[in-house]
């Protein structure tokens, strides 16, 4: 009888993550409430950049966290949270211009933005084309990946 019943069950147990729902794409009126919230998310991480607010920052970058440079430099989050320590600039507490949100399932949003970034070697500042992708996690959003290209003067 066991067995019958195990049998009986066996198809549908193999095709449990094929059941399973996958996440829903936010509608209009969710993404613009997630926009809002990522606002102020980026208003909390640049804060936390300029005042060199470590835990702060720590918390806010996902374990897993990348940031490309311009020159195709790879950070991971101690390389990141080293350099927001040190005071470089960086894109996330640079003004920022021709921002564009993308609200997906899960939720994740990727946003785009351009910002002039000082280059502390040449002591010039160089136009930024950025991309950076928050996602959520268990306390709320996290800075999951970003990347800078420099625009040529």
């Amino acid at each position: 009888m066991r067995r019958r019943l195990f049998l009986a069950a066996s198809p549908l147990l193999a095709a449990g993550p094929a059941l399973a729902h996958p996440p829903r794409q936010p509608d209009n009126a969710e993404a613009q409430s997630i926009i809002e919230e990522i606002k102020t998310f980026r208003e909390k991480i640049a804060k936390a950049v300029t005042d060199k607010d470590f835990p702060t920052l720590r918390a806010i970058y996902a374990d897993a966290f990348t940031h490309t440079h311009g020159s195709g430099k790879v950070d991971n989050k101690d390389a990141r949270l080293v350099l927001a320590m040190a005071g470089e600039p960086m894109i996330e507490n640079a003004p920022a211009s021709e921002l564009s949100f993308r609200v997906f399932a899960g939720p994740t949003v990727i946003v785009t933005g351009k910002s002039p970034i000082l280059n502390v070697k040449e002591q010039k500042t160089y136009d930024f084309r950025w991309v950076a992708v928050y996602v959520t996690g268990r306390d709320g959003w996290l800075l999951a990946a970003s990347q800078a290209t420099r625009l040529p003067a």
